[in-house]
């Protein structure tokens, strides 16, 4: 549409600490300073959100879908908030190339350390958690927080801290110079996030609208030294719950925004460029993927309780079906969790489980340094269908 403020550009002179120690004919060597050209972001919390009437109504229709799937869930909600969010934390986490196995993923939030891929995606699940509880109150200092869970375990990237230095996405990582894009001066990263904020806060534009137009502003603002996407997905999902889009689950849009990794990036890039109507549609498209995706999903799982339901021969007031609520929205368990959520003591959790394994519906694996884990195939596997089928251009 090219009405949207396009992004500006500001020339710097590079100095590098390389070339900052050397010597004067070294540094001639190396070739003195050179310039790298940063985005300034335009400030957005006045501007009039003028797009075409088929795409807002496309989007006004798109938020009523995830309104409306999460409104199906009604009092299923516990049973399918814990594995969505997590979907919505692999895909979130997929789009930066970050990829582990269902299991992994759920195994390394009990402490398993064997993939390094899957601590990050679990850190990410903690992250988008994060967003939702923080919602009510959006903010900077909600922004920091949603980061500093994300990246708590990585201190070299100043968790919860704006940035203090240059940071830019392109082939090297020495130098800005000839980047694809240069983030702008870390100065700029506190006053750029307060109009954000302030857009943010606007009703008079619709609530798909606003979470594309934030995030893509976010995404630009590049506010720390990483997890950048990571985190402004995490704030697209407080911002659904913010606008009461959603009011009971994460709904993985990210999913939806995997079908096409490319689009959605050259739709960031044309927001810069002062075209907003790709990233709107990318929201929107991805919205009515992720729904159509999760209620995949959540229909694998119910088929997958009702074949436990067929199987497992007990009594109406046994514990192992309480174990399998559990299973169904947390397909790696220990003897701990199960205590926990059952409210029973940790030695009274072991002959159920035991009793699960020997039916066939779980599998028990022993981790290192932290026992025995036990697992549901099924319910792993349709996790992991939900994966592929995100990642698809086409759905079959």
């Amino acid at each position: 549409m090219g009405s949207w403020p396009a992004a500006t550009a500001e020339v710097f002179e590079w100095r590098s600490l390389a070339r900052a120690e050397t010597g004067p004919g070294l540094a001639e060597y190396l070739g003195g300073p050179r310039e790298y050209t940063a985005t300034i972001p335009a400030s957005i919390a006045g501007v009039d959100v003028a797009l075409p009437a088929a795409l807002l109504a496309a989007a006004d229709e798109a938020a009523r879908e995830l309104s409306r799937f999460d409104a199906e869930l009604g009092h299923r909600v516990a049973a399918f908030a814990p594995v969505l969010l997590r979907s919505e934390a692999a895909a979130s986490s997929q789009i930066e190339q970050l990829t582990a196995s269902a299991r992994a993923i759920f195994s390394a939030e009990l402490g398993a350390r064997g993939a390094r891929n899957a601590l990050l995606i679990a850190a990410n699940t903690s992250a988008l958690q994060a967003a939702v509880d923080l919602a009510g109150e959006l903010g900077p200092a909600a922004i920091r927080q949603m980061h500093a869970v994300l990246m708590a375990e990585q201190p070299r990237h100043a968790p919860g801290r704006w940035r203090e230095e240059p940071v830019w996405i392109g082939v090297s990582s020495q130098s800005p110079v000839g980047a694809d894009f240069v983030a702008p001066p870390w100065e700029l990263v506190p006053g750029l996030i307060d109009d954000l904020v302030a857009f943010t806060g606007r009703l008079d534009v619709l609530p798909l609208v606003s979470t594309a137009v934030a995030h893509a502003q976010f995404e630009t603002i590049h506010p720390f030294t990483d997890g950048n996407g990571r985190t402004g997905r995490a704030l697209a999902q407080a911002m659904l719950r913010h606008r009461a889009v959603t009011r009971s689950v994460a709904v993985p849009v990210s999913a939806g925004l995997l079908s096409d990794v490319e689009g959605y990036h050259r739709a960031l890039t044309a927001y810069r460029a002062g075209d907003a109507e790709p990233i709107v549609a990318r929201f929107t498209e991805a919205s009515v993927r992720a729904v159509a995706n999760a209620r995949e999903l959540v229909a694998d799982i119910d088929a997958i309780h009702a074949g436990w339901r067929e199987r497992v021969r007990a009594r109406s007031d046994s514990g192992v079906w309480r174990v399998l609520d559990v299973v169904a929205r947390t397909p790696v368990v220990d003897a701990a969790l199960i205590a926990r959520e059952l409210g029973i003591r940790t030695q009274n959790a072991y002959p159920l489980l035991r009793d699960l394994t020997e039916k066939g519906v779980l599998a028990a694996k022993n981790e290192y340094r932290i026992g025995t884990l036990w697992r549901s195939e099924e319910i792993l596997d349709a996790v992991d269908r939900f994966a592929r089928r995100a990642g698809r251009r086409q759905r079959a």
